[in-house]
């Protein structure tokens, strides 16, 4: 008999993945967590029934949320995960030696167990002795800092459950504070393409346009996240993405990416029409 995991992404549009093995399956304080293997896209791993990764495409989303503010400022040194429980954004910050500190912030200590066993793709090196990791919301934790990291990471779930209070006004402005005055802010900004998902990331771009000087939203392909377009938030108190990206001094670094490279970077930030249309509108979010 096939066993097919189905997760719809709107009311009239699912997608499904053929299903070799149910390895894990554990319901947290805070959430439902699955992990299953498959012929096609390897290891993935689902919370309350939404894809977080799978091991085929993982490298997309990771290498964009932490290679793009690292080639913009390369002198990041303290830097922070809101979320991020799986551990590929952790895993890609450790890659410069530069770094020295790398928290991670994840209010469910059970999906870094369950990552650490079943997703080492991800999650082997949340034992680099620069990583601390805090089992506590990273709503309440980022609003006790002021003025210490280079860069804040926001990788979280979509805005309901638990990564709900970490798309709120003073959310933001709690990552402002706890910014240095060079610091800079990624967050996961949502999809443009299915209503449900646009919303969200209109309302989470006008909050930050608010707050910081320099605020832009670059773009990438996800296969297995709703429609495929989503977004990530780049937003500064100083540093532009484009009018402040050292290219020749990432390539120093000597990373082997499979996404991310300096053209890319350059173009992620070119958006179609109708998502510039919706930040430029995002001002005034319903």
């Amino acid at each position: 008999m096939e066993l097919w995991y189905t997760q719809p992404q709107t009311e009239n549009i699912s997608f499904s993945i053929k299903v070799k093995e149910h390895l894990f399956t554990g319901k947290s304080p805070y959430q439902q967590i699955d992990v299953f293997d498959s012929e096609e896209m390897g290891k993935f791993l689902i919370i309350d029934g939404i894809v977080m990764l799978t091991s085929k495409d993982e490298f997309i989303y990771h290498d964009m949320i932490v290679h793009v503010p690292m080639a913009t400022n390369p002198n990041i040194k303290k830097a922070l995960v809101i979320g991020g429980g799986d551990g590929g954004t952790v895993r890609e910050l450790t890659r410069y030696p530069s770094i020295e500190e790398i928290h991670m912030v994840e209010i469910d200590e059970m999906v870094v167990e369950a990552a650490k066993k079943y997703i080492p793709l991800t999650a082997g090196k949340l034992t680099d002795p620069r990583v601390t990791l805090y089992f506590e919301d990273g709503a309440e934790f980022v609003r006790r800092v002021k003025g210490h990291y280079d860069l804040i990471i926001v990788d979280s779930t979509d805005p309901i459950g638990p990564g709900e209070g970490l798309f709120t006004n003073e959310f933001y402005q709690s990552c402002y504070n706890a910014l240095t005055d060079e610091g800079i802010l990624v967050n996961q900004c949502e999809s443009p393409f299915y209503e449900k998902n646009a919303r969200e990331m209109r309302r989470a771009v006008a909050k930050i346009k608010r707050l910081f000087p320099i605020s832009e939203v670059y773009q990438y392909n996800m296969p297995t996240y709703p429609s495929g377009h989503w977004l990530f938030g780049f937003a500064s108190k100083k540093f532009h993405p484009l009018n402040d990206f050292h290219p020749q001094t990432w390539k120093e670094f000597g990373l082997k990416t499979k996404y991310y490279n300096t053209e890319v970077h350059r173009g992620s930030f070119m958006l179609p029409t109708y998502v510039r249309e919706q930040i430029n509108n995002a001002e005034n979010p319903e």
